[in-house]
Order: C-alpha cells, then sequence, then structure tokens
C-alpha cells in the first residue's frame, strides 16, 4: 500500500529514480488519481527553448495528468552536472527549501496524487544548512527508496534506511532496480528483505528502451 503523496530517494545518483518514480505515477493513474511529477531541483540541465531543462524533470512532465509550468515542476534547474549545492553555488543561487514547498503545494492543488523525486542520495546538501533528508521531512512525505541492485547496495540500503527512520519519517517500502545484469543479485535482493523491515514494491528488471517500471511495481493506493 503507498499513499498518494510520496517522495523517492535513491541509494546514490544514477540509480533508476525517474524511471521508479515515472512507475510509480503510472500505478497512482492506473487506480484512477490525477498525479502529477516533482523534481524540485535538478542538476545537468539543458537550454531548451530559451530555459534550463533537466531530462529526468522533462519524463515526469510527460508522465503527469496535470499541466504546469516547468518552472513549477523543476524550480531549481543546473546545468552542470555536478552536486546541486555545488552547482547552486556556481550559479550564486541559494536553494530554497521553502520555494520548493510553495511550488509542492501549488502542485498537490491541482492533483490526487504527487511523487516527488530528490537528487542524488538522502543526505545530498542542498545548501550549508539543509539537505534533501530535510526537504522530505518539511514536505512531511513518506519515502520509497530506490536499491539499485549492484556490489555494494547493501551498505548502502541499510545506510539510507536507518537515516530515513532517524528522519521520523515513514518507509513505505524499496524498489529493487537492476540497472545491468547481476549474477549475484537474488542473494542481494533476499538479504535486503532479511534485514528491511519496509516491504519491497517491486523486482524491477534491466529495462529495454520504452518499457516502463508500473508493470513490475505490485501496489496498492492508500486512501
Amino acid at each position: 500500500m503507498i499513499p498518494p503523496y510520496i517522495f523517492v530517494t535513491g541509494t546514490d545518483t544514477e540509480v533508476g529514480k525517474t524511471r521508479i518514480s515515472t512507475g510509480l505515477m503510472a500505478v497512482l493513474q492506473k487506480q484512477g488519481l490525477k498525479t502529477a511529477g516533482m523534481k524540485p531541483i535538478a542538476s545537468g540541465c539543458e537550454w531548451i527553448d530559451g530555459q534550463l531543462k533537466n531530462e529526468d524533470a522533462l519524463a515526469m512532465v510527460a508522465q503527469s495528468d496535470v499541466e504546469l509550468p516547468y518552472a513549477t515542476v523543476n524550480p531549481f534547474a543546473f546545468e552542470p552536472a555536478i552536486a546541486p549545492h555545488i552547482a547552486a553555488e556556481q550559479a550564486n543561487v541559494t536553494i530554497s527549501v521553502s520555494v520548493i514547498k510553495q511550488q509542492f503545494e501549488a502542485i498537490a492543488k491541482q492533483a490526487d496524487a504527487v511523487v516527488v523525486e530528490g537528487a542524488g542520495g538522502w543526505l545530498v546538501p542542498l545548501n550549508d544548512e539543509k539537505t534533501m533528508a530535510d526537504l522530505a521531512v518539511d514536505l512531511n512525505l513518506p519515502v520509497v527508496l530506490v536499491v539499485a541492485i549492484k556490489l555494494g547496495c547493501i551498505n548502502h540500503a541499510l545506510l539510507s534506511v536507518e537515516a530515513i527512520q532517524q528522519r521520523g519519517l515513514k518507509l513505505v517500502g524499496w524498489v529493487a532496480n537492476h540497472l545491468d545484469q547481476q549474477n549475484e543479485s537474488a542473494e542481494i535482493i533476499a538479504t535486503l528483505k532479511q534485514h528491511i523491515t519496509a516491504p519491497c514494491l517491486g523486482i524491477v528488471p534491466e529495462l529495454v528502451v520504452g518499457q516502463s517500471s508500473a508493470e513490475f511495481l505490485c501496489l496498492e493506493v492508500t486512501p
């Protein structure tokens, strides 16, 4: 069971958060909910039509039922593909959690469900004081953890689970995401299931182009 408003984080950067986020959006949509996605902070953006835009944010825009200004979906967009707080410093911008919260609330007024995708991992800094974890706390959202199944992911996953729980947020569950072939994947997933009390929400194989992760996420939405 997942709530209609969720925060998606990962064990690291490049672990497949976006394809799991859009898959979660598709699941929510299949259950009749008008769904929107939000990527509050993104680095590695490109200039499109005179505006910095991010590939992951655009994927969430494409999956959304709600038509929103790009800047609402992705209020902080940076060109260099580096840590967000460093990109923000280089652009002389301060990432504001309050601004993100305002945009989230604006989206939530227009949608039955909102999936918010974080940047990087759980404790990525946003500025001198705040981290991605603080953003999730300020938005007061339950969390889904994306685990890329690879060597070292057990430690990364268990540390992330512990950190999420220490913030007092509910870990709704975790998703095992295969980015490539991994010979020991069954054993890794079995170990994670043994040590993480929150449920495994899906085991997503390596996907072909155009294939959605939604079919591998067997979820029901909490009313």
